[in-house]
């Protein structure tokens, strides 16, 4: 009977691949973050940051499979359904030593894969590939797949362009766009992950630099959210404290792909609409080192995203003195000066609306007060003349009598 396993699978995967099928993911074509630099907006040696991973969310299998744990022992020949919707089965062509020897998550497991195309063609082969279980350092189908060998045991798996390489393909290896693929595996080893504290420092660059650099390869392809995943590893180990001596040269080296990881998690992030989180990459990129031009750019966008005008235009500007050259943070400054100036002149006028138009109505009343003063004065002196006129002939009847 054909086992299943509850596995969480991508809720936006399909979603964040599809909308970017035909478009590149690079924020340089997209008019995003990384156009604020003239050279890729991505540190040094580093592609675009990534976009949406699309698949950081997740969902358990039916309720009726959830406690399964399927066991391939005896099953030889028979068709795993690994997620309980067939597009990713595994089979298990010579039986390795046993359930107990299956690997953990956050292991090195070493496999021999043979890749091919569902028809056969050959797409690559690898003796010795090495990743860690669980970290996404390689396609979904073989993160979820390897977990059910067991030491020497020998699969084949047939995954469907969802947990391979989806809608867009992928140039090296060179898989079609919704290929897919059939996978034979060999479980050759698996062992605990070296402690981070006894990792002598230029190991510990190179492990955060691997981590950050699979990180850059999902965001190229529109997973954002793995690329978080990606780089939030390779920051846990920069982050990581150390037992063995470190010299000033290697704390530079881990605090440089540190605020590497950062930046690009901010794109990430951004990419997600996930603002808050976006301004805090920023923002800790920034405390390491204020004058990071990349930084103050995206710390500028995610400000304005959120109506925070005055203070993005105080970000940018600071970019920009930095970097006067810089054309991209040209556009965007007077973009949004423009579209701040607009704003206060709309809260004016609907301030003015709402207060009854004050200065129009101070205008009219001060001729209406100056006509009525006008109009006492001429009747007071009318009186007075009439008055004096009265007495003065008055005076003179009496004279002639």
């Amino acid at each position: 009977m054909t086992d299943r396993v509850e596995i969480m699978e991508s809720d936006s995967h399909d979603n964040a691949q599809s909308a970017k099928k035909n478009s590149k993911t690079s924020l340089l074509d997209s008019g995003e973050d990384f156009e604020v630099l003239e050279e890729e907006d991505i540190d040094d040696d580093e592609p675009p940051p990534l976009e949406d991973a699309g698949e950081g969310k997740v969902k358990p299998t039916n309720s009726e499979n959830a406690n399964a744990d399927p066991d391939p022992t005896g099953q030889v020949d028979e068709w795993l359904d690994v997620l309980g919707n067939g597009q990713l089965k595994k089979k298990v062509l010579k039986e390795g030593e046993g359930r107990d020897s299956r690997p953990q998550k956050g292991q090195n497991v070493k496999i021999r894969l043979k890749t091919s195309l569902v028809d056969g063609t050959l797409v690559e082969e690898k003796p010795d590939l090495s990743f860690t279980l669980g970290d996404g350092d390689v396609i979904q189908a073989l993160d979820l797949t390897v977990q059910l060998m067991a030491m020497g045991e020998e699969a084949l798996i047939q995954t469907d362009a969802k947990y391979a390489y989806g809608a867009r393909g992928s140039l090296e290896p060179a898989v079609p766009a919704n290929a897919e693929l059939s996978l034979e595996v060999k479980l050759l080893e698996a062992t605990d992950a070296p402690d981070l504290e006894l990792l002598p420092p230029a190991e510990k660059i190179a492990l955060a630099s691997q981590k950050r650099e699979r990180g850059n390869a999902h965001y190229q392809r529109g997973d954002y959210a793995f690329a978080v995943n990606s780089y939030s590893i390779a920051l846990q180990i920069t982050e990581s404290s150390s037992k063995v001596d470190i010299t000033p040269e290697e704390e530079e080296g881990l605090l440089d792909v540190k605020v590497k990881c950062l930046n690009n998690m901010a794109a990430s992030q951004l990419k997600l609409d996930h603002y808050d989180a976006a301004l805090k990459s920023c923002v800790s990129a920034l405390e390491h080192q204020p004058d990071n031009i990349k930084a103050l750019f995206r710390m500028g966008k995610v400000l304005a995203l959120q109506g925070e005008y005055t203070e993005a235009i105080q970000t940018l500007r600071k970019a920009l003195k930095l970097e006067p050259s810089n054309k991209t943070i040209h556009a965007e400054l007077s973009k949004l000066v423009k579209k701040h100036s607009e704003q206060r002149g709309a809260e004016q006028a609907m301030y003015k609306k709402m207060l009854g138009n004050p200065s129009d109505n101070s205008s009219t009343q001060k001729p209406r007060a100056k006509s009525s003063w006008g109009l006492s004065w001429k009747w007071l002196f009318g009186a007075t003349a009439v008055a004096i006129g009265g007495v003065a002939l008055s005076v003179v009847i009496a004279a002639r009598n």
